[in-house]
């Protein structure tokens, strides 16, 4: 873990990642969220980028990087880089992808990812923060909305 300073009042702590990512870098260069972050099937989950992904630039790009060789050392055995989540709902909580980049940036609750040399959990994911947003987007709150019945 380390410390990082997003402002003068708000310090986290990031994850250490298996490979250092610089989202900044990469949305500077145009990739979007959606580009990397699928969406398959019905497009309820978001994924992790696959590693072919990431090799159709960084088999030229950057090569003789340790970070990309250990990349390049995944995707060679076919094994997806094991990345810490930062934000991970509750198994209880049923929440759609899809349905929410319908409606919503994926910073409203994933803060300003394309600014971050380091992602880390900066926007609160709680119900509290879930009911607001849905009150202000006139979204049920019903429980049964979000919550997967026992």
């Amino acid at each position: 873990m380390r410390l990082l300073f997003l402002s003068v009042w708000f310090v986290v702590m990031a994850a250490e990642q298996p490979i250092p990512y610089s989202h900044k870098k990469h949305v500077a260069m145009g990739l979007e969220c959606k580009g990397c972050h699928t969406m398959p099937g019905k497009g309820e989950a978001a994924t992790f980028p696959a590693e072919s992904t990431c090799m159709q630039c960084h088999e030229a790009v950057k090569k003789e990087s340790a970070a990309i060789q250990k990349l390049t050392a995944y995707a060679k055995k076919k094994e997806p880089v094991p990345w810490v989540r930062v934000y991970k709902l509750p198994e209880y909580v049923w929440f759609s992808h899809k349905a929410h980049t319908a409606k919503t940036e994926c910073a409203r609750c994933h803060g300003d990812v394309g600014a971050r040399e380091v992602l880390v959990k900066e926007k609160p994911i709680d119900m509290n923060s879930c009911m607001n947003c849905h009150d202000e987007h006139k979204a049920s709150n019903e429980c049964n909305f979000c919550h997967n019945p026992a």
